[in-house]
């Protein structure tokens, strides 16, 4: 099976312009929308995504921290599941395409590739605790949500991923593995705007995942991720594929960001190049 190709961004903020739309070409039959593309508690979010399923085979989609604003990670959650709920009873009668809603989720894009999803959080350190809780929108905007509550949901989705990618490995190990998160997984330079590496809330957006197995492990050929702002592509050390495509504000838009870039991932049978 060959390796998929996908449309990879994040980070729309279409709730900071005028309206939710946004218009881009279709280049590849996958889009992986990783999170901030909007709120939750606004309709327009759902048209929009329900927007892009009459154009895309897949649509992968995984909560930022923007999305529950002005409600609760539950209720976001919630309204979510029930429009992926919608959209699998409409997809029985049209020709719409997948909606792949990524909370520690596994979805198998062929017989070789293998998406793994969620949104990650950051393991947020005691050191900037108290900056990160006064200065992020999560504890200011989001109910009931805490420093605390986002390390324990951090340390809950890497344990999943951990569990999934060794047990995938071990298990089928014809099988690559892509992972889709929403916050970083590193804090490689190549991946973060360097003017705010001494950040005081750093911990907050980036956490060094360089140990753990689903980082290590040679079956993750690409991890993409967003929150950051700052796109990068690039090939690790260990031969994994890092990526981000992140268009930030509407008032304060990145300009390395293309939404029609296609992103080719996986390996072909019986070689080690990791196509881009």
């Amino acid at each position: 099976m060959p390796p998929a190709a996908f449309q990879i961004v994040s980070d729309l903020h279409l709730e900071t312009q005028q309206s939710y739309e946004y218009n881009f070409k279709q280049t590849a039959p996958n889009l992986a929308l990783l999170g901030d593309i909007g709120q939750v508690a606004n309709d327009a979010l759902f048209t929009f995504l329900e927007k892009q399923l009459n154009r895309y085979w897949n649509v992968f989609f995984l909560l930022g921290n923007h999305e529950p604003v002005s409600g609760s990670w539950p209720a976001a959650k919630q309204r979510v599941h029930a429009f992926a709920e919608r959209m699998q009873r409409l997809q029985a009668r049209s020709t719409i395409g997948r909606f792949i809603f990524l909370d520690q989720t596994r979805h198998d894009v062929n017989t070789t590739l293998t998406v793994l999803g969620c949104t990650l959080f950051s393991g947020v350190t005691q050191e900037q605790a108290a900056a990160v809780a006064g200065r992020l929108i999560d504890f200011r905007q989001i109910l009931n949500w805490t420093v605390e509550d986002h390390a324990d949901a951090h340390q809950s989705d890497l344990r999943w991923l951990n569990a999934k990618v060794a047990d995938i490995s071990r298990t089928e190990p014809q099988r690559q593995i892509v992972i889709f998160t929403h916050h970083s997984p590193t804090t490689d330079e190549r991946a973060a705007d360097l003017r705010h590496r001494d950040s005081p809330v750093a911990s907050g957006f980036a956490t060094d995942l360089s140990l753990e197995e689903c980082w290590t492990n040679p079956s993750v050929v690409a991890w993409a991720f967003g929150h950051t702002h700052f796109s990068c592509d690039f090939v690790d050390e260990r031969g994994k594929r890092v990526v981000a495509n992140q268009r930030g504000y509407a008032m304060r838009l990145q300009s390395t960001f293309d939404a029609e870039k296609t992103f080719v991932i996986g390996k072909e049978a019986g070689s080690s190049m990791l196509l881009v």
